[in-house]
């Protein structure tokens, strides 16, 4: 029989509401059903990103907080149904270290009074002269000097405080030491003079782990089996060696993915999995795979039913319904795992989706493609052609057939719902009531500058020439020339300006 055995372990916290009557509206389901075996002498190693339960799951394994449902079996013993008294007795063989080294050091007492104070509550020790041989005998085993007895806590370093925080679990002999985060807060350098520490002591001492961490380089090191969770829930489990050379569940894929490699030619080979969204609310937890939102490989079962961890062979233990298929390649990939994945939003994908409708729709095959943007310069008709004719293909998607020679010029508003860019750009009149910032009206105020105020021509001067801007002043009672000194029929050649 394991030492440490978790079966269905589940604890809610309950969402309140209301003034004068509290009522329960919801639950926060921070960890829900987990079941894993810690063997002595052994390091488990829990991962997981941030809000997974971790840190809930080690604090209800001391009952530091109330368990909802579940076993939790220390030694033969199940820890959940225990009274208050008898559940104190135990915490001696069920130590923690905490994640914050200074938060969980009361600051007002100094390193002999903090040490003695869990040795005096379980009776270690006949007296304080016996306590204070014992405490220095574990300060020297974890790297601190006797003098820091009567020294206070903001008077050490940050791994200094975390070597206290580990003689204070040492020195009431216990037999499972729960380390929570124990080296996020430090430096490089100070982690692994600490985790070589608690590989030392387990050596010497024979202690058992339990590791909550999310740095996977660190539970490589020291972990001899791994857990991950996901959102409450235990999703993939297997000896160290044997998940990093394959993880099979794909969230564990995508964890391994983000993992560094020293090697620049490696890091750039390997495939990165970069996942869709975010990690959905503990109060609402998706239905069926609480992986199935952001799985690149989620089928329609996925979202229905919730799998079982199953033993693929070899102690590796898998929380997937297509697990194998998935390592085989035969499943269907449902979403990208590129740098797309991140950067798409709802607003690209209907801009895409537009952008395909209207290459597809062959009554807009001439204004889908876009050409380059036309220059100034590039926007007048060559010196000596008549202003008042559209150039060659460049009216006739916009004219109305129904209509007659006079109907030449762009119906109303047509103009307007050109793409920028397009080859109707600065060739073809345009409405006089088309937004600022058209190649049209950027056309017009070009000529403006050179053309008089109020002369009659200043509305075919846009096409550039002085001979076609004669040939538009002849013609300006004439039917043909009407396109182009009334474009859409809207005022007079006189007010085109104007309204540009």
């Amino acid at each position: 029989m394991s030492l440490l055995e978790l079966d269905d372990v589940k604890v809610h916290f309950p969402v309140k509401k209301g003034i004068f009557f509290d009522r329960t509206v919801g639950h926060v389901y921070a960890v829900d059903g987990v079941s894993l075996k810690v063997e002595a002498g052994q390091t488990y190693g829990l991962v997981g990103e941030s809000g997974c339960g971790k840190t809930t799951l080690g604090r209800a394994v001391l009952r530091l907080v109330d368990i909802t449902d579940g076993e939790v079996v220390f030694d033969g013993t199940d820890l959940a149904k225990l009274p208050d008294e008898e559940m104190r007795r135990f915490r001696r063989r069920l130590q923690m270290v905490f994640q914050d080294p200074l938060g969980s050091l009361n600051p007002r007492q100094n390193i002999e009074s903090i040490l003695a104070e869990g040795m005096a509550a379980h009776g270690i020790g006949k007296d304080q002269d016996e306590r204070r041989e014992k405490i220095k005998e574990i300060l020297a085993k974890v790297g601190l000097p006797a003098n820091a007895l009567s020294r206070y806590p903001h008077e050490f370093s940050g791994g200094q405080r975390q070597r206290i925080g580990i003689a204070r679990a040492l020195v009431l002999e216990p037999d499972v030491i729960i380390c929570d985060e124990p080296v996020s807060a430090l430096d490089v350098s100070v982690q692994a003079q600490v985790i070589n520490l608690l590989e030392e002591l387990q050596e010497s001492l024979g202690l058992t782990y339990l590791v909550i961490a999310h740095d996977l380089a660190v539970v490589r090191h020291i972990s001899d089996v791994i857990g991950v969770m996901y959102l409450g829930g235990l999703v993939e489990e297997a000896p160290s060696d044997v998940l990093y050379e394959g993880p099979k569940h794909p969230y564990t894929k995508a964890l391994m993915s983000a993992v560094p490699v020293p090697d620049p030619e490696i890091e750039d080979r390997r495939e990165r999995i970069l996942l869709q969204g975010d990690l959905p609310s503990p109060a609402n937890p998706p239905a069926g795979c609480r992986f199935h939102t952001r799985c690149p490989w989620a089928q329609d079962r996925c979202a229905v039913e919730r799998p079982v961890l199953t033993d693929l062979g070899d102690g590796h233990k898998v929380a997937c319904h297509f697990a194998r298929e998935i390592d085989e390649g035969t499943v269907p990939q449902t979403r990208s795992t590129g740098i797309d994945a991140v950067v798409a939003t709802e607003a690209v994908a209907s801009k895409e989706a537009a952008v395909s409708e209207t290459v597809t729709d062959p009554s807009s095959a001439a204004v889908a493609v876009p050409a380059p943007r036309p220059s100034t310069e590039d926007a007048a008709p060559a010196e000596g052609a008549d202003a008042s004719e559209p150039a060659d293909g460049a009216a006739a998607s916009d004219a109305d057939p129904s209509e007659g020679a006079a109907s030449a010029a762009p119906a109303e508003g047509a103009a307007a719902v050109e793409p920028e860019g397009s080859a109707v750009d600065g060739d073809a009149p345009r409405a006089a009531d088309e937004p600022e910032g058209s190649d049209a009206v950027d056309a017009d105020s070009t000529a403006d500058a050179a053309a008089p105020k109020d002369s009659d021509a200043e509305a075919p001067a846009a096409g550039g020439g002085d001979s076609a801007g004669d040939d538009a002043a002849e013609a300006k009672g004439s039917d043909s020339a009407a396109p182009a000194a009334e474009p859409a029929g809207k005022g007079s050649a006189k007010e085109a300006p104007e309204a540009g």
